[in-house]
């Protein structure tokens, strides 16, 4: 006997099935509402193929459907997508485990810190600088935001900026108190560190390949 193959959860999906339980809409349309929201920042729909590759999955998995196509002359044919009510129900289950169970994710950032004594202090230090600017920089553009928006839209609608705000706040000030300790050699590393740590995890571990 068969079993049904499960249904893949991502962000675009979960934003394409929301969309459609507001209304009915074509491709276009959905990812020029997630641009206008300013929700393009947490969901990643700069590219409008893959909209279409997961529409595409969706509509196999019968969340969505055509609801009609829309013909105008001289103009490419749009299709309007509609959410079934299996889509609709998958988007809420999704939205209440997404928010209830913390998923174990591979960011980058924690990866190259696990690594971090290959490059030389100096390097690491002007990279430091850079990365708190860039970060200071994309604060001050969310705290904008946030002020335009505060004065159109309610609140639970901002909570995933202010999300991404408090967690670039927080790294703010992860990244230059560990700046500061680098600088002050409170952290330091050289390879000779690096071979030694090397030569020691093989002894202590002579079967080890």
């Amino acid at each position: 006997m068969k079993t049904s193959k499960a249904i893949h959860r991502s962000p675009v999906a979960l934003a394409i099935l929301s969309l459609l339980i507001e209304e009915p809409m074509h491709p276009y349309r959905m990812q020029q509402l997630l641009k206008e929201r300013g929700k393009h920042d947490v969901v990643n729909v700069h590219q409008r193929a893959s909209i279409y590759q997961t529409i595409e999955r969706l509509s196999h998995q019968q969340l969505i459907e055509v609801q009609e196509t829309i013909r105008e002359e001289g103009r490419p044919d749009k299709t309007v997508y509609a959410v079934t009510e299996k889509g609709r129900v998958t988007a809420f289950s999704w939205m209440k485990e997404i928010i209830s169970l913390p998923v174990k994710e591979y960011p980058e950032f924690p990866a190259a810190l696990s690594f971090l004594p290959l490059l030389d202090v100096e390097v690491v230090i002007e990279a430091f600088e850079r990365r708190v600017g860039f970060l200071r920089d994309s604060l001050t553009g969310m705290q904008h935001q946030y002020e335009e928006a505060k004065e159109v839209l309610p609140r639970v609608l901002l909570l995933d900026l202010e999300y991404r705000m408090n967690m670039f706040s927080a790294e703010i000030e992860w990244v230059r108190s560990i700046l500061e300790e680098i600088k002050n050699k409170n952290i330091d590393w050289n390879l000779e560190l690096l071979l030694g740590i090397s030569t020691k995890f093989k002894s202590e571990n002579p079967h080890h390949e």
